[in-house]
């Protein structure tokens, strides 16, 4: 009876699993987004949580957020926005200001520098907006 009711539940797996082939044929890329501005706080206090964000320009209905690059080396975090650019011929070439933010959680005590990506220059070097933004005690902000 369980060999019957392992077939049955195997077959009935089979007709409604997910097909591997790709019947979109969406065709898209992945491009960094120039960041314009970032908001983040004068300081921050070790074991919080922040929220950091960004504004971008999507330049059409074709590019759409899909994730941070987010890079750590030591207290070096380097940032930058991704986005699908979708081949299509219906694209609006309206652009948009979009913001888009993650949560930061403060790990150490030393100044975090934040490296925004802003763009390559002519030459194709990438260029960032460079952030310090120092640990404090908590205990300096009670005396204050």
């Amino acid at each position: 009876m369980k060999k019957y009711a392992f077939l049955f539940l195997v077959f009935i797996a089979t007709l409604t699993s997910c097909s591997i082939e790709d019947n979109d044929n969406t065709q898209y890329s992945v491009e960094f987004m120039p960041i314009e501005s970032v908001e983040v706080p004068e300081y921050f206090i070790y074991g919080e949580t922040y929220e950091i964000a960004m504004t971008y320009t999507q330049p059409s209905s074709c590019y759409l957020f899909r994730d941070f690059y987010y890079s750590i080396e030591g207290n070096e975090r380097t940032v930058a926005i991704e986005n699908n650019v979708y081949l299509s011929d219906a694209c609006v070439e309206e652009p948009e200001l979009v913001t888009v933010s993650f949560d930061f959680n403060v790990t150490g005590n030393e100044t975090y520098l934040f490296k925004f990506y802003q763009g390559k220059d002519e030459d194709g070097v990438d260029q960032f907006h460079l952030v310090e933004v120092p640990v404090i005690d908590s205990r300096s902000i009670l005396e204050d």
